[in-house]
């Protein structure tokens, strides 16, 4: 037996705005939240904690 409030739940939220999320620009709603998030990686908004990463030249000697 299903619960009622699972449809709800089920349902995918944009990242960027919360709307519902639509099939053609998963897992956004739109075009639009789709190029604000790329947007931002390409920027370096989202970043994950920790020290730096080495860079290519540090790794190769």
């Amino acid at each position: 037996m299903s619960h009622p409030h699972d449809s709800r739940r089920a349902q995918a939220r944009c990242p960027i705005c919360r709307r519902p999320a639509v099939a053609a620009h998963a897992p956004f709603c739109s075009a639009t939240c789709r190029d604000r998030d790329l947007l931002a990686w390409l920027e370096g908004r989202y970043v994950l904690p920790g020290p730096p990463a080495a860079d290519a030249a540090d790794r190769d000697a």
